[in-house]
């Protein structure tokens, strides 16, 4: 399994960013070994959550092991403390970068496939959040969503009033990030708000993994996004595990995730993980 650091010059936030890309292009077959066909592999973008970066999920977790099980690519950028949003004022298109440059780029770069049946966006708190609302608004990309342990309470982050606390709990970083939060609610940062829209455009929606521990302090926004995609009609399932927001839930649940895609866990070929003995 190929891991690799990518530095890639970013038009949406105008400055070089990091990304780690796990490739299955080197597994060893042994004689009389069936091989791989020499398809496009289907991709993950895998978002981190606050405080982290694009090694989180390689050292959190056992993406690359997951990876490697199913013949697929997975992206890893780093998303700063931003919720993967558009910023404007600070010309921080996260989303913009997310949801359309960087997929474009790492085709380009990549044997990857090119079909939104073999796209998919995912991750945890913060990144749940992003992958939930960048899958929603760039659908036409993303064929599935998986979200673990989503950062969803928007609804209390508009009402936000403390002025003091950690930075991420506070109105001045609930503007920042953003923008006008009498507006949060009525626009295509509110994955509700975008689900609603591709219903009335006739647009599909992407198919839905949800998972949240049950001692986690997010449950009840995740609970409450889950019921609000089910009466929509989302072909959505929604998991509540035991755990809090802990890297040991969410390296359980990302391989709940990736078995729930739609991958080709062909298993074929052999790796340093697994010579075959």
């Amino acid at each position: 399994m190929a891991l690799l650091q990518v530095n890639l010059f970013s038009k949406s936030l105008m400055r070089t960013v990091p990304v780690n890309v796990i490739l299955p292009v080197d597994k060893l077959t042994f004689p009389g070994m069936p091989v791989r066909e020499e398809n496009p592999y289907k991709t993950l973008y895998l978002l981190h959550g606050i405080f982290g970066n694009y090694t989180d999920w390689v050292t959190g977790t056992r993406i690359q092991r997951f990876a490697e099980e199913h013949d697929l690519a997975v992206v890893m950028p780093s998303g700063d403390n931003a919720f993967y949003v558009d910023q404007p004022e600070s010309n921080n298109f996260y989303g913009e970068f997310i949801g359309r440059e960087l997929v474009e780029l790492t085709r380009k770069m990549f044997p990857l496939s090119r079909k939104r049946e073999d796209t998919f966006i995912a991750g945890l708190s913060m990144g749940g959040y992003g992958a939930m609302r960048n899958g929603l608004k760039y659908s036409d990309t993303f064929g599935c969503i998986a979200a673990l342990s989503g950062g969803f309470h928007i609804e209390e982050m508009a009402s936000c009033t403390n002025e003091d606390g950690l930075f991420f709990t506070t109105r001045h970083y609930a503007q920042a990030v953003f923008g006008d939060l009498d507006q949060l609610l009525s626009g295509d940062k509110n994955p509700k708000y975008l689900v609603k829209r591709l219903k009335e455009e006739g647009k599909p929606l992407p198919k839905i993994y949800m998972a949240c521990g049950d001692k986690d302090s997010l449950l009840p926004a995740n609970e409450d996004l889950a019921a609000f995609l089910k009466e929509q009609g989302a072909d959505i399932t929604f998991e509540i595990g035991p755990g809090a927001h802990e890297w040991d839930f969410w390296d359980t649940y990302i391989k709940k995730a990736i078995d729930w895609l739609p991958t080709e866990k062909t298993g074929l070929g052999v790796s340093s993980g697994n010579v075959g003995i």
